[in-house]
């Protein structure tokens, strides 16, 4: 069934974009926005490119996506940001993420939109214990540039999106079944092929962080766009799933999975594991995956 008007999506390429747009397809007219074309475009969704960081492209960009979408704008999905893995600040945090998401919606207001959902991070919340899972009203503490720049960009939107109702959802990590999961398919990698920082661990072995399937993040966000009219001004959700396992207990299903055995992880001194960070970035030259701001949270635990 295809219900009357258009969802317009940012980051419409990518990962997420793609799924997304494959699925509001079933009831709506899609429009993409991106920095480039997709590489296999989706039947049926047009995608317009899009530069956030300059104010005549993001203007020019939303009139010909409006003209596309040839009626109302049901929603926007917007997912376009930055993101890097070095935990370091970066001026393109404000210009994309930020910025990028102001002049975007300044410039869909005159079209009157009728919803604005803008992807956050459940990252934008302090870590909890085991047992004690946390909730929308849990205290907001992020600890790096990436989740600060949706704090920013979450308040911008309270403060500025006056009549156009938003949704901000705070997603947990996202995967899907060939593991598109930075993070998890890394752990994975190093248990496979046995590296040696397979069998070390600088945190608490019992923390870890929640996931979201793919499948159940582009219905959560179905949902959202079906029911729209049904939602407050402003509506906060966090998308993960109830059940987070621990560093440890990943490590030893991976590891009975991959090599038949229970992998055994020992704990070992923060201070030792940026050591060994160090000699293989600077010394060695090589490019490690784990980062010093992986090694400072690598005990905190979040769970919903």
């Amino acid at each position: 069934m295809t219900e009357q008007g258009t969802v317009l999506i940012t980051g419409s390429s990518g990962f997420l974009g793609q799924s997304m747009a494959k699925r509001l397809l079933e009831r709506w007219r899609v429009v993409g926005l991106d920095m480039a074309q997709p590489k296999t475009p989706l039947p049926g969704m047009e995608t317009v490119e899009v530069d956030l960081t300059s104010d005549e492209s993001t203007r020019t960009a939303v009139e010909k996506a409006v003209e596309l979408a040839g009626g109302r704008i049901a929603s926007v999905v917007h997912l376009a940001g930055y993101y890097d893995l070095t935990g370091e600040p970066d001026p393109k945090y404000e210009a994309v993420t930020v910025q990028g998401t102001r002049r975007l919606f300044d410039a869909l207001v005159p079209h009157r939109p009728e919803q604005f959902v803008f992807a956050s991070t459940m990252l934008v919340h302090a870590p909890t214990e085991p047992g004690h899972p946390i909730d929308e009203d849990s205290p907001v503490a992020p600890k790096t540039p990436y989740p600060q720049s949706k704090v920013d960009t979450e308040e911008l939107l309270k403060a500025r999106h006056g009549d156009v109702p938003i949704v901000l959802l705070r997603p947990a990590g996202v995967y899907d079944d060939m593991c598109r999961a930075a993070f998890l398919a890394q752990q994975i990698a190093n248990i496979y092929e046995k590296q040696f920082v397979s069998y070390v661990y600088p945190g608490d072995p019992a923390a870890g962080q929640p996931y979201v399937h793919i499948e159940d993040l582009t219905d959560a966000v179905f949902r959202t766009v079906e029911r729209r009219r049904d939602l407050p001004t402003e509506t906060t959700l966090l998308l993960g799933e109830t059940r987070t396992m621990g560093y440890d207990e990943v490590q030893r299903r991976v590891g009975r999975l991959l090599h038949g055995e229970a992998w055994e992880t020992h704990r070992v001194p923060k201070a030792l594991a940026k050591v060994g960070q160090w000699v293989q970035e600077d010394v060695l030259q090589e490019d490690p995956f784990i980062q010093p701001w992986m090694i400072d949270q690598s005990s905190d635990h979040f769970e919903l």
